[in-house]
């Protein structure tokens, strides 16, 4: 099974652009509600963990619990994320919470680590062990870097609940639609659904989770690669049906524990767990951080210059500090993932986008890691083929609210040369991903329809649906 294909790279490049940077404001909220629970997680298990340097935070997304540890811990390590603009959006954060310290940041790759091995005392990770398929994969790459006594942190991850119908998967609550908020508020929705409620939006991106691990599941994988763990539960209790259901559970436990409810109504797991050996208590300096670090290619030792880039003097690899962050992935999928501004991608974020613009497209808007575009019910575009490989066209947007005022689904239709390529029904506002398959061909003109036309209060513009991603994908 593979853990991870290049697609769900892609695809949590893109999330985490758009979930960091789509409403600042909430995640700035959503950031240090975050740091409160995972502080008190830490501080609760701190005579476990032991010493927190040097750290890794494995997903850290904009960072933010890395910067927890950092200045009020006082610990040193890295904050590791696949998307760099994440990572980048942590010196807002610096600012608007006044920390003095920052983490390393690392654009990198779960399933290769670029540290070298037994070099870290700390790992954790929040909310990301769900997005592998295959998790001994990621237990061992992280066994490799702890040292011997190290601990591994994960929390936040989701338990498979066995009471449900599984009928379909619900978004989260401000999307819901009435029916389902009142069922949610009941404490009812979680008997319906699959899955997590929200991982309807991950999954629209591409981004392929695993939710089949019960608490058995979890319990067996961290006992085939620790030798010593602790665990916290936390259950649902949305409404007066889980509560009721909750208590029940409690009461058939034979430890009086949460651990039979937790089967019941699934949840969420933190695990601490012990990597074999005797830690030790020496002191480390953490000056010279690239000595912590190896190459992604070949393994071989980083050097830090003047200009502050990591250079391997074994395959000549380079990863240059670009506004604060190293991108350390291996070089083939680096391509992939950051292809900067190319011939077969439009990123409203890149200078140079509206030169394969044609017409119809509104100015630019939006925040750092979520420009985007709005059109009307028409607008245009060229794109050219770099890959001799078979390819999908791939468009990323938004559906506002005030579309689905008239009542009707909005509708996104693609003509590729002239051609119908796909026609797509929405019946949700919130972002989309869509794609669709296009024959073989050297260039692309890409047609975009959008329907219901809306306008806004003051505002002379129709509007149907804005765009921020278009391009060529592998299919």
């Amino acid at each position: 099974m593979e853990s991870q294909a290049i697609s769900v790279k892609r695809a949590q490049v893109e999330f985490h652009n758009f979930a960091s940077f789509g409403q600042p404001e909430l995640a700035f909220e959503d950031y240090a509600l975050d740091n409160v629970k995972r502080g008190g997680l830490i501080r609760n298990h701190l005579d476990f963990i032991g010493q927190l340097s040097p750290f890794l935070e494995i997903g850290a997304n904009a960072g933010h619990t890395s910067y927890l540890l950092v200045n009020e811990f006082g610990a040193d390590g890295f904050a590791l994320d696949i998307s760099a603009d994440a990572l980048r959006h942590g010196m807002v954060l610096m600012d608007k919470w006044n920390m003095p310290k920052a983490p390393v940041r690392m654009a990198g790759d779960a399933l290769n680590l670029p540290l070298r091995d037994g070099s870290l005392r700390f790992v954790m990770t929040f909310q990301t062990l769900s997005q592998f398929q295959d998790l001994d994969t990621v237990f061992r790459e992280v066994k490799r870097v702890l040292a011997p006594g190290g601990v591994f942190l994960f929390a936040e991850e989701p338990i498979r609940r066995m009471l449900s119908l599984r009928l379909y998967r619900a978004p989260y609550y401000e999307k819901m639609k009435p029916w389902e908020r009142n069922l949610h508020d009941k404490g009812l929705l979680g008997f319906l659904v699959k899955d997590v409620i929200g991982a309807d939006q991950e999954e629209s991106f591409g981004i392929r989770q695993n939710h089949r691990m019960g608490l058995k599941d979890w319990q067996h994988l961290v006992e085939r690669h620790f030798p010593a763990k602790e665990f916290e539960i936390f259950i649902p209790r949305r409404g007066w049906a889980e509560e009721r259901v909750a208590d029940i559970g409690r009461k058939l436990d034979q430890h009086g524990s949460d651990w039979v409810a937790a089967r019941l109504l699934g949840g969420t797991l933190a695990a601490f767990c012990r990597k074999e050996g005797t830690a030790s208590h020496a002191p480390v300096s953490f000056e010279r951080f690239e000595s912590f670090l190896q190459c992604p290619d070949c393994k071989g030792s980083f050097a830090r210059d003047a200009h502050e880039t990591l250079r391997c003097a074994a395959c000549g690899y380079e990863a240059a500090n670009e506004g604060g962050v190293y991108n350390v992935i291996k070089s083939e999928e680096r391509k992939e993932l950051y292809p900067g501004d190319r011939a077969d991608l439009i990123d409203f974020t890149l200078p140079r986008h509206e030169e394969k613009l044609l017409d119809g497209w509104y100015e630019l808007e939006g925040v750092f890691g979520n420009k985007y575009r709005w059109i009307g019910q028409r607008a245009s575009a060229k794109l050219a083929r770099v890959r001799d490989v078979p390819q999908k066209l791939r468009l990323r947007g938004y559906a506002h609210p005030a579309a689905f005022e008239q009542g009707q689904p909005v509708r996104v239709q693609v003509l590729v040369n002239g051609k119908p390529a796909a026609d797509w029904t929405l019946d949700r506002s919130g972002l989309f991903v869509l794609e669709t398959a296009v024959a073989s061909e050297p260039s692309y003109m890409v047609e975009l329809r959008g329907s219901p036309v809306w306008s806004a209060p003051g505002d002379d513009r129709r509007f149907t649906v804005n765009i921020s991603t278009i391009r060529l994908v592998d299919a």
